[in-house]
């Protein structure tokens, strides 16, 4: 039994520190203390992890970001500006990345990240174990489970 692992993006990334820098795999780009949380999580728990990029789709860590960028899923007006990805997209991804050979998907990320992910891999299940928590009480949660896997 294979396990995914997908994690959200974050806003804050590598040029906002270090603007000179240049095209950087996504693991790597995304910077802020949540994404390395997350990422953490998807290593010890998941046999593979992608990220999930409102401008990129599914990414896999090494690919290749090419310089900085600021997209987002808009929850407020829950209307994808141009450069958004769509649901329709992830969905094309997913079946290219062969992903359906998963038996379980993890989603990790907030309300908007949990309804996209749901809906592309519909009706497939995409489990969210913290699910419902405020973003502080979801990285206690991913803390507590790194470590108890260290135990």
């Amino acid at each position: 039994m294979a396990t995914l692992i997908i994690i959200p993006c974050a806003q804050r990334k590598v040029w906002d520190s270090q603007p000179n820098t240049g095209p950087i795999a996504a693991a790597d780009a995304y910077t802020s203390a949540a994404f390395r949380l997350n990422r953490q999580y998807a290593q010890a728990f998941g046999d593979a992890w992608l990220i999930l990029s409102a401008k990129y789709g599914l990414i896999s860590p090494d690919f290749i970001i090419p310089g900085p960028y600021n997209v987002t899923f808009n929850v407020t007006f829950n209307r994808p500006s141009a450069d958004t990805v769509t649901i329709e997209q992830i969905q094309a991804q997913a079946q290219r990345l062969g992903l359906e050979r998963y038996s379980t998907i993890i989603g990790l990320g907030g309300k908007e990240y949990r309804r996209i992910l749901a809906a592309a891999f519909a009706p497939k299940p995409v489990h969210f174990p913290f699910a419902g928590l405020p973003i502080g009480k979801a990285m206690q949660a991913v803390k507590q489970a790194l470590h108890k896997e260290t135990l």
